[in-house]
């Protein structure tokens, strides 16, 4: 299998404190250095949250703004996600981020249940989240927590909300949401290929322990992966993960175990169908 697989690094989230483990990275100067690292090591993709002083999730656009500049600065190419998930935030503050025009930004159209609560996305919020994402060049990524999301995804695709192919995520493994299961991830895949094109690029994240699980089905799948302290805190059992970046490289050793090259940014860019980096930026 020779098509790049493209390695996401979800380095902060909103819910992991130092106290659950010490590297993650709460402070912009944190999440700069933390996603760095995780670059060198492979990832091309950084999909970024914000913090508070005291460690709680933030949807402050000067935050934001601050993140952005300091990946474009330390991480020239890399792609910036932006989150615009609804435990940092509520209503339109979970897009005000957006007008920053950052490479990407997640996308969840439908509700459903989280450990403790329900995760809502109200049908006029996902329209306005969509159309803000529009409005200012950013291509979201579909965080699929249920069938029913890639579904909607492919609604709002064919009525002109979402510009191109939608860029879907299977999300497996959160509790009281949809479990880790092999055949269903397997209907997953044939539901974007079915939907959106046989080469439709696809992604697979997975929650706690499943993480490394995850992973290996997706790089194995041919589709690409997320990796990093917001969905996952340890190597093991055993073991803390020492850094975002050592998360990363275990989806490297998996790359290289069903022989399937590590996405450079430019080659994470053309999968994506995203705007040029900053070199060609520069040369126009």
């Amino acid at each position: 299998m020779s098509n790049p697989c493209i390695i996401c690094v979800a380095i902060t989230g909103s819910l992991p404190t130092k106290t659950n483990n010490p590297a993650v990275p709460i402070t912009v100067s944190e999440q700069i250095e933390s996603t760095h690292e995780a670059f060198e090591a492979g990832a091309s993709i950084v999909h970024a949250h914000v913090r508070n002083d005291d460690q709680t999730p933030s949807s402050d656009p000067e935050k934001f703004a601050a993140l952005k500049e300091g990946l474009e600065k330390h991480c020239p190419g890399m792609i910036v996600q932006f989150s615009t998930g609804g435990r940092s935030g509520a209503g339109q503050a979970r897009g005000a981020m957006l007008e920053l025009r950052p490479d990407m930004a997640s996308l969840s159209v439908g509700s459903n249940n989280f450990p403790t609560r329900v995760y809502e996305n109200p049908p006029d919020l996902v329209d306005w989240l969509a159309a803000e994402m529009l409005a200012h060049d950013v291509k979201p990524e579909i965080e699929a927590f249920d069938l029913s999301h890639i579904l909607k995804a492919h609604q709002m695709w064919q009525a002109g909300q979402i510009a191109q192919v939608p860029y879907v995520q299977f999300v497996m493994g959160v509790k009281n949401a949809m479990p880790v299961d092999r055949d269903v991830f397997d209907y997953y895949i044939r539901t974007v290929q079915r939907l959106f094109g046989p080469d439709a690029p696809w992604c697979a994240a997975g929650i706690g322990a499943q993480q490394a699980t995850l992973n290996d089905w997706a790089v194995a799948a041919g589709g690409h992966a997320r990796t990093g302290l917001e969905d996952n805190v340890r190597l093991d059992r055993d073991r803390l993960a020492p850094s975002n970046a050592a998360l990363v490289r275990r989806v490297v050793e998996l790359c290289d175990k069903h022989e399937r090259p590590v996405a450079t940014w430019r080659q994470a860019r053309s999968i994506l169908g995203l705007r040029a980096g900053p070199e060609k930026e520069q040369a126009a």
